[in-house]
């Protein structure tokens, strides 16, 4: 069985509320908020970028599994973001990490749910046996345009999981899929910010992939809700993975240790990994995970985690919810300013 040797998640200590936003397009601020469940997001500094946040995350999951980077195999990152168009940044943070040479490297992408796809390739490469140990790391600095709902919600931050098969904090016990062409969301070539059809973005497409992945999960491994002591939903906001939670059934306090995106914002690739890494800081051995990740275009992965008796005795740099606290505010002039929204410059 392969499974989670360690983890690390990152979070840029910027930070912009959403009345900050709203008051510069003549919004009322508690209105956006109590619409989105948001309160703030996460900003990148000047020199951040996927590359950098990805090197950081993985740093602090080579360090919590306890192995040298060198014996990591396999190194795939998933973001819509990534620095350069042609150019793979799984290369630099192999580089980085000093994890070189690696038996492969990939840049992967399927919107939000390109981490969880390189989580479910190195696992089936450990099952296979073609490698010991792979690192995978979803990772953006979401785009927003100016104005468009998604410049309240879209924030910066990555999550790296250490897959192998020995050492393990917690057993995947298996993953479902479910994929569809819905066009809820794209972002065409040249394009700098991402567009969205609205009434495409709820029910046909975040709810019917998370709840059908969910189910399907479930089913396949003869699971009920009720086994299960945490819940862990793609979150591009703050009230979407309530609202599938409750139509799956599960309570929100299943969900609530997780759910960080009314604090930090939806960092896409990284949304549903993070709120892994949250769980997997408080969760106890013996306990049982839910994850299922949800990418535009569109599809969900699911997977069954359970902790083992390691996930509290291996070393962490820091837990997730200290890094999320240690934070700067900004104004809109200097989120604009890191965001390189000027383009006149």
């Amino acid at each position: 069985m392969a499974g989670i040797v360690g983890y690390g998640a990152y979070v840029p200590m910027y930070r912009i509320k959403v009345h900050e936003i709203a008051k510069i397009w003549g919004e009322e601020g508690e209105r956006v908020e109590k619409s989105l469940g948001i309160k703030e997001k996460s900003v990148p500094d000047i020199d951040e970028d996927s590359a950098t946040i990805s090197v950081e995350a993985a740093r602090r999951a080579v360090y919590n599994a306890g192995i040298a980077a060198v014996d990591i195999e396999a190194v795939f990152v998933g973001s819509e973001s990534k620095p350069y168009a042609v150019k793979p940044t799984a290369t630099m943070v192999a580089e980085a990490i000093g994890a070189t040479p690696v038996l492969t490297a990939a840049d992967m992408e399927f919107a939000c749910k390109a981490g969880t796809a390189a989580m479910q390739c190195c696992m089936g490469m450990c099952m296979s046996g073609m490698i010991d140990y792979g690192l995978a790391i979803g990772a953006d600095t979401s785009q927003g345009r100016p104005g468009d709902a998604l410049e309240y919600s879209a924030g910066a931050g990555g999550a790296a999981f250490i897959i192998g098969r020995d050492g393990l904090i917690a057993e995947i016990e298996g993953t479902y899929s479910f994929t569809t062409d819905t066009p809820d969301f794209w972002r065409r070539a040249h394009s700098e910010f991402p567009s969205h059809g609205g009434r495409f973005t709820g029910e046909p497409a975040y709810f019917k992939h998370i709840t059908s992945a969910t189910r399907g999960l479930m089913e396949q491994l003869g699971l009920k809700v009720s086994d299960f002591d945490y819940a862990v939903f793609h979150q591009p906001n703050g009230k979407f993975p309530l609202e599938v939670a409750k139509m799956l059934g599960f309570e929100a306090k299943k969900v609530e240790p997780g759910l960080f995106s009314p604090v930090i914002g939806n960092t896409y690739s990284a949304a549903s990994m993070i709120g892994l890494a949250g769980v997997l800081d408080v969760a106890k051995p013996g306990e049982r995970i839910l994850m299922t990740s949800f990418g535009s275009g569109a599809g969900s992965d699911a997977f069954s985690i359970k902790t083992t008796d390691l996930v509290t005795q291996k070393k962490r740099l820091e837990t997730l919810r200290h890094e999320i606290e240690n934070k700067t505010y900004l104004d809109y002039g200097m989120y604009v300013k890191h965001r390189r929204k000027l383009k006149s410059l």
